[in-house]
Protein backbone atom coordinates (compact mmCIF):
# COMPACT_ATOMS: atom_id res chain seq x y z
CA UNK A 1 0.00 0.00 0.00
CA UNK A 2 1.67 3.11 -0.84
CA UNK A 3 1.95 6.06 1.78
CA UNK A 4 -0.38 9.00 1.42
CA UNK A 5 1.66 12.34 0.85
CA UNK A 6 1.53 14.04 4.23
CA UNK A 7 2.53 10.62 5.76
CA UNK A 8 5.37 10.63 2.94
CA UNK A 9 6.66 14.42 3.82
CA UNK A 10 6.80 13.60 7.51
CA UNK A 11 8.92 10.32 6.83
CA UNK A 12 11.40 12.63 4.83
CA UNK A 13 11.53 15.09 6.94
CA UNK A 14 12.71 12.86 9.70
CA UNK A 15 15.09 11.73 6.83
CA UNK A 16 16.47 14.59 6.87
CA UNK A 17 17.01 15.48 10.18
CA UNK A 18 18.34 11.92 10.84
CA UNK A 19 21.08 12.61 7.81
CA UNK A 20 21.95 16.17 9.27
CA UNK A 21 22.00 15.65 12.41
CA UNK A 22 19.24 18.45 13.61
CA UNK A 23 16.52 18.22 15.86
CA UNK A 24 13.09 19.39 15.63
CA UNK A 25 13.88 22.49 17.43
CA UNK A 26 16.90 23.43 14.77
CA UNK A 27 14.50 22.98 12.26
CA UNK A 28 11.81 24.91 14.05
CA UNK A 29 14.13 27.67 14.20
CA UNK A 30 14.96 27.76 10.54
CA UNK A 31 11.29 27.54 9.26
CA UNK A 32 10.43 30.38 11.99
CA UNK A 33 8.53 27.62 13.91
CA UNK A 34 8.20 26.66 17.41
CA UNK A 35 9.77 23.16 18.27
CA UNK A 36 6.27 22.31 18.94
CA UNK A 37 4.41 23.29 15.83
CA UNK A 38 7.30 20.88 14.45
CA UNK A 39 6.19 17.94 16.27
CA UNK A 40 2.67 18.32 15.59
CA UNK A 41 3.04 18.24 12.20
CA UNK A 42 5.90 15.47 12.46
CA UNK A 43 3.49 13.41 14.45
CA UNK A 44 0.46 14.22 12.45
CA UNK A 45 -1.67 15.98 14.43
CA UNK A 46 -0.82 19.14 12.40
CA UNK A 47 -0.35 19.11 8.53
CA UNK A 48 2.82 20.07 7.01
CA UNK A 49 1.74 23.19 5.00
CA UNK A 50 2.46 23.99 1.17
CA UNK A 51 4.53 27.18 2.48
CA UNK A 52 6.51 24.45 4.61
CA UNK A 53 7.44 22.30 1.84
CA UNK A 54 9.20 25.43 0.57
CA UNK A 55 10.86 26.74 3.90
CA UNK A 56 12.10 23.16 4.13
CA UNK A 57 13.25 22.57 0.88
CA UNK A 58 15.52 25.89 1.13
CA UNK A 59 16.75 24.77 4.54
CA UNK A 60 17.88 21.48 3.44
CA UNK A 61 19.09 23.23 -0.38
CA UNK A 62 16.96 20.82 -1.99
CA UNK A 63 14.35 21.24 -4.90
CA UNK A 64 10.55 21.01 -3.16
CA UNK A 65 10.10 17.76 -5.54
CA UNK A 66 12.54 16.26 -3.55
CA UNK A 67 11.15 16.31 -0.43
CA UNK A 68 7.91 15.38 -2.28
CA UNK A 69 9.41 12.15 -4.03
CA UNK A 70 10.43 10.45 -0.74
CA UNK A 71 12.99 10.29 1.93
CA UNK A 72 15.18 8.52 -0.33
CA UNK A 73 15.02 11.06 -2.97
CA UNK A 74 15.34 13.93 -1.17
CA UNK A 75 18.49 12.61 1.25
CA UNK A 76 20.13 11.50 -1.76
CA UNK A 77 20.08 15.35 -3.48
CA UNK A 78 20.98 16.74 0.05
CA UNK A 79 24.39 18.83 -0.31
CA UNK A 80 26.95 16.85 0.93
CA UNK A 81 27.97 19.90 3.73
CA UNK A 82 24.50 19.22 4.69
CA UNK A 83 25.69 15.18 5.74
CA UNK A 84 26.19 15.23 9.58
CA UNK A 85 30.00 13.95 9.74
CA UNK A 86 29.55 10.62 10.92
CA UNK A 87 27.27 10.00 7.56
CA UNK A 88 30.29 11.47 5.30
CA UNK A 89 32.97 9.08 7.44
CA UNK A 90 30.94 6.64 6.51
CA UNK A 91 30.83 7.48 2.67
CA UNK A 92 34.12 9.11 2.48
CA UNK A 93 35.67 5.34 1.35
CA UNK A 94 33.94 4.56 -1.42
Amino acid sequence: MALGLEESLRLTVAALMQATGESQRMVAEALGLTQTQVSRRQSGAAAWQLDDVDALAAHYGVRPLDLLDGPTKACEALPADRLRATVQRKGAGR
